[in-house]
């Protein structure tokens, strides 16, 4: 499952994550499957960088309208 390709938030995509993070460092993976979970943190990783960046980017251009100092 691609996250780009999904309507998956960021709060879903971080709880995911975490979950990965917490199997790995549990040990609650076998080595076959370790991989993969690898793959997929990528993947979520790459998709909250993406969703912070614009959200970023929104929340500037919001306050670049709003405040004229802002632009100076």
């Amino acid at each position: 499952m691609k996250t780009e390709d999904s309507k998956m938030k960021y709060t879903e995509a971080a709880a995911e994550l975490e979950q990965i993070v917490q199997d790995i460092e549990n040990a609650e993976i076998s080595v076959d499957e370790l991989s993969e979970k690898v793959k997929r943190a990528a993947e979520l990783i790459q998709f909250c960088n993406k969703k912070l960046t614009q959200t970023e980017e929104d929340v500037q251009k919001v306050l670049n309208d709003i405040s004229p100092l802002a632009k100076s």
